[in-house]
């Protein structure tokens, strides 16, 4: 005999069903607009954020798969609608909570997002390519990764995703992050027309790098990478000031030239008392078809780094890896694809997946964190 189904067992089943974009189960978030059940056959309305919405394919699909999942279940009918504005508006509220201004989730004391701001002395040493392959390393390692695009004059993360579409406006104060390989990500040039320049002074720098924090909603991250400009400007002021526990990782090439002026990109965290979690040369030793191994650039600089800003600033900076020099890495950031998801084999790959299994490694501390036990006195 076959069980008669329910609505409740639909709603139940939906309940696994996650927004892609938000990372909460539709049924939380009021997308399912009805479920009707005739017989064994299911029909459902899903509401979208916005009509067009750039995850809707997913989420049709995801929806068909969780209640076809359902024991003896017969045809199923998917119809995808949109919210009206009132009802982005209560989304809205119940995403940002009690708050009633936009605030930067990122700083708060019971935060356990780790924000890294990558950072290097001077351009050209692949600081953007070695973000966005972190970022995906971490991806691939189970966490839940977001990326910054806070290189704002020299924006180049959404192209190294492969990433053409916009953010999804749920009104003027949220913006919800377009996905690239599983990685959420935020860029000036998802708002500019074509490759138009920006020409800004730092107030304008410091408002839009704020917006990213604020207007965005990132969701849980385990871990929130923000792509530095080079140098020690405007922007790296901004992010020590909007976010004062965000660590630093300073990436760097063996040459000699750029360790110096990488270490002035390190030094920074001294006068804005934010920790540097490590170094990572970039374009180390390049290995030749034979086996053989060429110093393009020269062979040392990232240990100097890390030896020091050690000494200047009193605690141990790791040199966290070498990443070789390989014609790959470019070719697989050209095309859209991070490299450690194009060839996870090369070397390169290896090398930066094992710089994120150290950044990931350290346990969150809870040192200085309230812990919510309640006291009561006799």
């Amino acid at each position: 005999m076959t069980t008669a189904l329910t609505e409740s067992a639909v709603r139940s089943a939906l309940s696994r069903v996650e927004d892609p974009e938000i990372g909460k189960p539709i049924t939380e978030l009021n997308m399912v607009n009805t479920v009707e059940v005739d017989g064994q056959d299911v029909s459902v309305e899903i509401l979208l954020t916005i009509a067009g919405c750039p995850m809707k394919n997913t989420i049709e699909t995801n929806v068909r798969a969780a209640i076809e999942d359902i024991e003896n279940v017969g045809q199923v009918n998917v119809t995808l609608g949109a919210m009206t504005d009132e009802q982005r508006l209560e989304l809205k509220k119940q995403l940002r909570g009690s708050a009633q201004d936009p605030e930067i989730p990122f700083s708060k004391p019971d935060s356990t997002t780790r924000v890294f701001a990558v950072a290097s002395g001077k351009g050209g040493v692949g600081k953007s390519s070695m973000t966005v392959n972190l970022a995906a390393a971490l991806h691939a390692q189970g966490y839940k990764v977001g990326v910054v695009d806070a290189d704002i004059y020299g924006h180049s993360v959404p192209g190294q995703l492969g990433s053409t579409a916009g953010p999804t406006v749920l009104d003027d104060e949220m913006l919800l992050p377009p996905i690239a390989h599983g990685i959420k990500h935020i860029s000036i040039g998802q708002f500019v027309q074509g490759n138009a320049p920006i020409v800004w002074r730092g107030p304008m720098l410091h408002r839009a790098l704020q917006q990213f924090l604020t207007d965005v909603f990132w969701g849980d991250l385990d871990f929130l990478l923000l792509d530095l400009p080079p140098g020690t400007g405007d922007v790296a002021l901004s992010v020590a000031q909007l976010i004062p526990n965000a660590e630093l990782l300073v990436v760097t090439t063996p040459q000699v030239a750029a360790a110096e002026v990488a270490e002035r990109a390190g030094s920074i965290a001294q006068q804005t008392h934010q920790r540097v979690a490590g170094v990572i040369e970039n374009m180390s030793a390049m290995v030749m078809p034979d086996g053989t191994t060429v110093d393009v650039f020269g062979s040392g600089g990232g240990q100097v780094v890390a030896d020091r800003l050690t000494t200047l600033l009193g605690y141990e900076v790791e040199q966290l890896g070498q990443v070789p020099l390989e014609p790959g890495l470019r070719v697989d950031g050209d095309a859209g694809t991070p490299t450690v998801i194009a060839h996870p084999e090369s070397a390169a790959s290896k090398a930066i997946t094992d710089v994120a299994s150290k950044v990931a490694k350290r346990r969150i501390s809870l040192a200085g964190k309230p812990l919510g036990l309640g006291v009561t006195s006799h």
